[in-house]
Order: structure tokens, then sequence, then C-alpha cells
């Protein structure tokens, strides 16, 4: 008897019908159908269980597991982490250790990994105080902040403690970039040209640096010094987003030349955003 019961339940678990259905309801209920891919989830408990899930169905579809990703589907969408367009801008922060690849070569990786280490227990606290971190990346790592404002708090924040470690002799200079815009959300990470940008700004940023695009800078007030960067364009980056260097009023005060030669400017009033700078 027991035996008839496996294999019933083999049957209906894997009766096409059934799974044409679920694939079906998949596709009509909120969320991402698609969700269990390794695009769509992100590295969370949630997350982790979709992806083995989605792995097992796609070896052996079974109705049992569709039923489970349908299940986690409508609770992602309902959390707020399914695919969507941010109806609210974000402030998208990178960050990376400048010269970090070729010092490892030197030092080798036990060294290197405890240098990361040290920098993560600095850095991450700091992002985490405002915002998420979507991600770590190598020597850096990517998070998104709910303004402007707290984004570059938090980049300064982060590179100045980072100036403040020595490791094997050597000091690390932590670089960051910042762009305003509304990233596409997938799973637990974001996409999208706004993203793009926030990178290659951070790629202008010389070590210990923190850059932002032209629309972050319209976005901070006056709090902020900014300087233009000697480059007028930047590869990946719309010709009408241009990178700007700031920093601490204190720090910027003690600068005799600022990069490139440009003067320390304020930005703009948020009523004269009409004309570029």
């Amino acid at each position: 008897m027991r035996r008839g019961l496996l294999l019933a339940a083999h049957r209906v678990d894997s009766d096409p019908r059934l799974l044409a259905a679920l694939e079906w309801a998949r596709s009509r209920l909120p969320g991402d159908a698609a969700y269990g891919d390794p695009l769509s989830t992100g590295d969370d408990a949630v997350g982790r269980l979709a992806a083995q899930l989605a792995l097992l169905a796609a070896t052996r579809p079974s109705v049992l597991r569709e039923v489970g990703l349908t299940a986690l589907q409508v609770w992602q969408a309902h959390a707020g982490v399914d695919e969507r367009q941010s109806d609210e801008h974000l402030a998208v922060l990178f960050t990376d250790l400048a010269g970090f690849s070729d010092w490892t070569l030197e030092v080798g990786d036990e060294v290197a990994v405890g240098a990361l280490r040290r920098v993560g227990a600095e850095v991450e606290p700091l992002v985490r105080r405002r915002g998420r971190v979507v991600k770590r990346l190598g020597d850096g790592l990517m998070a998104v902040l709910p303004s402007a404002e707290d984004a570059v708090e938090v980049a300064l924040a982060a590179r100045d403690a980072v100036e403040g470690l020595e490791v094997d002799g050597h000091r690390l200079h932590l670089r960051a970039g910042v762009h305003v815009g509304r990233p596409q959300q997938l799973g637990g990470d974001y996409y999208g040209r706004d993203v793009n940008i926030a990178a290659r700004i951070t790629d202008v940023a010389g070590p210990g640096e923190v850059c932002v695009s032209s629309p972050t800078r319209d976005r901070l007030g006056d709090r902020f010094p900014v300087h233009a960067r000697p480059c007028t364009r930047t590869k990946g980056v719309p010709p009408d987003i241009t990178p700007w260097r700031v920093d601490h009023p204190s720090r910027d005060d003690e600068m005799s030349t600022p990069i490139g030669g440009s003067p320390a400017v304020r930005p703009r009033d948020p009523a004269a955003r009409g004309s570029r700078p």
C-alpha cells in the first residue's frame, strides 16, 4: 500500500497538466513569473531557497516545487522586492580600493583578504546606518541609500575610516561614486542605466576621492563644496551628465588647488537647475 501511495504521489507531482496550470497561474499572479533564476534572486535565505527550487525544477519538473516557487514569488511581490522600477529616486553608491589589485600581487592573498575584512568592518556598518548594502564586489561594494546627502555623507565617512587603516605598512585608499536616479529593482539587486552611471562615476574618482554625477550635485544643496573633474566626457555616461568631486567643507578649505585647477563652487539653487554647469 505504501508503494502504491508513493507511485501515485509521483504521478501527481509530474502531471504535465498540473504543471501547465501552475505555470499559467504564475504568469498571472503578482511578482516576477521567472522568480528563481540567478538574476531575480538575492543572496539572502529566501533567494537561496528559490534558486535551489528553480534548479531542481529545471532538472526534473515538479508540481510541489512549482507550488513552492509560486508561494515565494507572491511573498516577494508583497515584500516589495519583485521586479519593478523605483517610483522614488534612490542614490546608488559604489566603492572600491584604489590600486588594490596591484598591491595584492605584491603582498599575497592572505594579507589582502585580511585587509578586505578590516575594510568591510569599517565601511559596511556606516552604509547600513543610512541604507542597504546590495552586494560586495571584490574590493568594494554597491549600496542604495534614500538620498544624495545620505550617500555622500556615508561615502566620505567610509573614505575617512579606510584612510585610517594601515595593513602591512600600506595605507589603503577608498574611492567612491554616487548617482541619483530610478534604478530597476529585481530580486535583491538593482540594474539599469542609473546603476551603470554610478559605476562609471566611480571609475573617474582618484584614490581617496568621492565623485558624484551632476544630477546628484544638484540635489546636495550647499552643504558640500564641489569641484569639476578635469575630464569633459566619461565613457558610458550620457554627455549631459558630468562628474564632480565632493569633500567635507573643512577638508576642502585646506586644499590650495582643486582638481584640474578648477575653483570650488557650491551647488546651484534648485530653482536654477535648468542650465548645465
